[in-house]
């Protein structure tokens, strides 16, 4: 995405690790302004491309040896700013003010109790309004130049601007929920304060990284790897309405998709009019994965026999010279963390000798969007409902939803599983109330009874959890007599299966997949 086409309306997030940044960074984005996060430590060379600028929150302490100390000779009294908990915490303790340990737990709920009456960031934002604080220290005197804005029962410079400058400076966090008029806040300084265009939208979006992407590669052949998901998919469509048959996809079948998932999804692709070569590749993954148990072994020869199936078949695309992903901005934002780059080495990066297809020019035309945004695109292009709407679904497949060691048979008993759990939510209206759903083949057998007969066959769990950006999650409280109607279903229909469990574990602590 070419940046530098919202002009006027470019705002700088530095990131102090909050886990609220990306939040932050969300609710902008929702109010069609373009936000790019960037570590406190590593500022944007051309900060003359942003409009205005908001300091996020951190689990550090301004008063601490670990505090973290941003250069903003650039940008304070320079830009309108907007300081969030730390952010505000930093410009007071640093700017002739006094930061010390708050009496009293500031967590939760607060409510105002006392607004000034001229302000533009409070304006139609009433007393007694809502709003979330989370920080153990407090403002006890404004930095020089500092009017108080807003205050609590126990909180008194929960808001407050340095005189003469836009800079503004909160002790509560805008973004989250719980702060009812916190988008208007957000709004207000985005609008009224710093006088940004709302122009980020999908349409200018498509519009402006189409003429990139064909400007970018030319005429020249692209290769992307489909998964079926929604990122892989969109990104196809993008490229695709970009430049046409110079897209060359290939979708590997590697064994362990969901019941029927091969054949209906490049039926789909066909449909959408994508130049799509599906690959067989099952009895390769399943043949390499055989006796392997361990959940990092198994993750690690998926990934690479897929480099292998896709480095074969990219070899049979003469000229290609660009790579497509799917990446999206929160693995741009992981690669960039306030704590340095991701630690994590992508196991096909430790095979020796990168592949030749790993070798090509990288085109990634949604790196800029979140998840949301990435829908949003792909309703834009005109995708399906049913392949926008389809839940997550991890990398290695359901080699990772079969506990041990994975078979053919264990796949094909937990496909049966899988289908009928998934059929049950679309049929009753549940499905799209579900950000993720699946079934987890136990490496157990249990007792059981059917008939006159004792049995002692397999156990699944079924997992349905709500979320926004998988980052945490909650179990869904489906009714008792859908789980009921499921589970007899499956004891029924999928012989090996004996007993079927819920899953209410949240995440944290418990992560959404098993392994």
């Amino acid at each position: 995405m070419n940046k530098n086409s919202f002009e006027g309306s470019r705002l700088l997030l530095l990131d102090f690790g909050s886990q609220y940044t990306q939040l932050i960074a969300r609710r902008v984005r929702e109010l069609n302004v373009y936000c790019e996060m960037h570590p406190y430590n590593h500022l944007p060379e051309n900060l003359d491309d942003f409009s205005a600028v908001i300091l996020s929150g951190s689990p550090y302490s301004v008063r601490s040896a670990e505090a973290l100390h941003p250069d903003l000779s650039a940008l304070k009294g320079k830009k309108p700013m907007l300081a969030v908990c730390y952010g505000a915490q930093y410009l007071a303790h640093f700017g002739g003010g006094k930061v010390a340990t708050s009496n009293i737990r500031e967590y939760g709920r607060a409510y105002l109790s006392y607004i000034e009456p001229t302000n533009l960031l409070f304006d139609g934002i009433d007393l007694d309004s809502q709003v979330w604080m989370s920080h153990s220290d407090t403002i006890k005197q404004l930095p020089t130049g500092g009017e108080c804005l807003a205050s609590t029962q126990d909180v008194e410079n929960a808001a407050y601007k340095i005189k003469g400058e836009d800079t503004y400076a909160i002790q509560f966090h805008p973004e989250v929920s719980h702060s009812t008029d916190g988008m208007k806040l957000l709004s207000n300084f985005l609008f009224k304060i710093a006088k940004l265009t709302p122009n980020w939208t999908s349409d200018n979006f498509v519009e402006m990284t189409v003429a990139q992407l064909k400007e970018q590669v030319g005429n020249e052949k692209v290769v992307l790897g489909l998964s079926g998901g929604v990122d892989s998919t969109v990104a196809a469509v993008l490229l695709h309405k970009a430049i046409g048959s110079q897209l060359h996809c290939i979708f590997v079948n590697n064994g362990l998709l969901r019941k029927n998932e091969f054949s209906n999804v490049l039926k789909q692709y066909e449909g959408m009019g994508l130049n799509v070569k599906g690959v067989d590749a099952s009895e390769r993954f399943l043949s390499a994965l055989a006796g392997k148990s361990d959940p990092e072994e198994k993750r690690k020869t998926i990934g690479r026999v897929f480099i292998e199936v896709f480095d074969d078949e990219a070899h049979k695309i003469t000229d290609a010279r660009w790579l497509g992903q799917g990446t999206i901005y929160p693995d741009v934002i992981e690669s960039l963390s306030v704590k340095g780059p991701s630690a994590t080495i992508k196991s096909h990066h430790n095979v020796g000798g990168l592949p030749d297809f790993m070798k090509l020019k990288v085109v990634e035309p949604l790196r800029m969007l979140f998840k949301d945004e990435v829908r949003r695109v792909g309703k834009t292009l005109g995708i399906a409902d049913e392949l926008l709407g389809r839940h997550p679904f991890p990398g290695p497949g359901l080699a990772i939803r079969i506990l041990g060691d994975v078979t053919a048979e264990k796949v094909a008993i937990l496909q049966e599983v899988d289908a009928i759990f998934i059929d049950a939510l679309k049929a009753n209206d549940l499905y799209n109330k579900v950000w993720q759903a699946g079934a987890i083949l136990l490496p157990i057998n249990s007792v059981g009874v059917m008939g006159d007969e004792r049995t002692y066959e397999k156990v699944v769990a079924l997992r349905a959890v709500e979320s926004v950006d998988g980052m945490t999650a909650d179990w869904v409280n489906l009714p008792y007599a859908f789980l009921q109607k499921v589970s007899n279903e499956i004891i029924n229909k999928v012989k090996g299966v004996n007993r079927v469990v819920y899953d209410i574990s949240s995440k944290p602590p418990a992560t959404i997949e098993w392994e």
